[in-house]
């Protein structure tokens, strides 16, 4: 999966989409879309590990580490790549069950 692929889709569809690469490697990234009203999701991956943070209005909504990062990636990058809209994307954890 090309983060920076996904990325130039979102943009396509109007999303605000980002993805930056670090490192002579290319060993660390960061991929940011916003889904609006305030809804965020960032894919990070670098040393300290691999994290799906999922944020509305500034508020952490779920925050997801290693293979279940990778799979809340996954299904976004199926809804973008099935032509379904990232908006309608649902968290595979309600909110409620993180505070």
């Amino acid at each position: 999966m090309n983060l920076q692929a996904m990325a130039i889709v979102l943009e396509n569809r109007g999303y605000l989409a980002s993805c930056y690469t670090c490192g002579g490697q290319m060993n660390s990234a960061s991929f940011m879309v916003s889904l609006g009203d305030s809804h965020l999701i960032r894919f990070l991956v670098s040393d300290y590990g691999i994290t799906w943070t999922e944020m509305r209005d500034d508020r952490e909504l779920m925050k997801l580490e290693g293979a279940e990062a990778i799979s809340q990636l996954q299904e976004l990058a199926n809804l973008v790549k099935f032509h379904i809209e990232p908006s309608d994307y649902r968290p595979a954890v309600p909110a409620q069950s993180l505070h």
